[in-house]
Formats: structure tokens, sequence, C-alpha cells
């Protein structure tokens, strides 16, 4: 049977399982280019039957805040049909993506696209080498369930929809409305999609941009 590797930022296909040992830097990136600094990338997976304002409050705000986002679609569909009938067209394919160049992987919920998540070998491959060797991951409502599924939050501090706590395997489940433990981020659900969008800002960008953001949408902890 072929399994998933991820070697070299890249995720693909092999006859055995192959492990990846660099490095990458957990704090977000402060290189320059010339003159100008780096902009943060982000990866959003998408999978079928996701929850579509999760995604698209988080990737809305961290576009406001200067991030990079780029959707992917993690089963090869050229458009992704929420878990309400909405449609998205994401900008790239899973097995067409090099991930090395990302600073954060971000999970969307809602159901069945959690499970559809968890079910892709090549994304829990990849989660587990870029959360091992300190890359930001950010996961909302019922996708922290992915992470906890892999041993990723072990030992953290994590929240989720609530009922799906005891599918986060040795977390501490918190029940807030988002949290950050080292380099996972988690939140509760749909209704705190803006606070991780901000909340990812502040960590990838800065806390000064993160207030800029938060007050230009008009956020009620800013009125």
């Amino acid at each position: 049977m072929k399994a998933y590797y991820y070697t070299a930022g890249k995720v693909g296909r092999e006859m055995s399982d192959r492990k990846d040992s660099g490095r990458q830097d957990p704090e977000r990136k402060t290189k320059e280019k010339g003159r100008l600094p780096v902009m943060s990338k982000v990866y959003a997976f998408l999978a079928p039957g996701l929850e579509e304002v999760e995604c698209l409050a988080v990737v809305d705000v961290l576009r406001r805040g200067g991030v990079k986002v780029v959707l992917v679609s993690v089963n090869g569909d050229p458009v992704i049909a929420g878990s309400h009938g909405i449609r998205i067209i994401p900008d790239a394919l899973f097995d067409m993506c090099d991930f090395s160049d990302a600073d954060c992987l971000f999970l969307p919920g809602g159901m069945p696209g959690t499970k559809n998540l968890a079910a892709h070998a090549g994304l829990a491959a990849l989660l587990t080498v870029k959360v091992r060797t300190g890359m930001r991951v950010a996961a909302i409502c019922a996708a922290p369930t992915v992470l906890g599924g892999l041993g990723l939050l072990d030992g953290r501090r994590a929240t989720c929809y609530p009922g799906c706590e005891k599918d986060l395997g040795e977390a501490e489940f918190t029940g807030e409305g988002v949290v950050t433990d080292g380099n996972i981020t988690t939140a509760r659900g749909l209704g705190f999609a803006l606070d991780l969008g901000v909340e990812l800002i502040s960590l990838l960008v800065s806390p000064e941009k993160a207030v800029a953001v938060k007050t230009a949408i008009q956020h009620p902890e800013t009125i």
C-alpha cells in the first residue's frame, strides 16, 4: 500500500514511510527580501462538508492583516461544497503544493468536513511533521479533533466545539473561545472565527496589527 510522506517541503505518495528531520523556525518570519519584509503565509485546508464561515471569516481577517492565505483542496476537487451548500473555489490542490514556505496551517471545522480532513493521510503526515518541528497550526470547532487524533494536543491546553472534547486526546479542554498553547491555536466554533483570525495576526504579524484590524472590522470589544 502506498503511504504518504513529507520531505523537502512536499507531500506525496511513496512505497515506504519517510521522516523529515529538518526544523522550521517556530517564530514568525522576520527575514527581508531586499527591503521588503516577507509576508507570512498560511495554508487553509478545505474538504467537502466544511463549515464555510469558519473558513472564510478567518481567511478574510488574515488577509486584512497582510497575511497571504492559500486555500487548498485536500481531495482534489476544483470546487469544494460546504456543509450549508456554499461552494468555494480553492487556490490549489493538495498534491500540487509545496508547503516549505508555510508559516501556519489552518483547519476549518464543520461536518463531515472535519472527518474528511482526518481521513487524509497526506495531511496527517504534514501536520505531524510541522507541529513537531515548531510550525504554527490552528484549528476551529470540530477540527481540533484532527490534531487530537494524531496525539499533537497531548499535554496542551485546547478548546473545541462542545461535545468534541472527548476526541482531543490527552489535551486539557478549557472551553474558552480561543486558546494558544505553544505553536497550536484552537478555537471553540464559528462565533469565535473573527477572534481566531485576530489571534493569528497577533502571532504571525504583530499585536499592533491585530488591534488595528480588530478595530477596523468593528469588533464588539473595540466599540
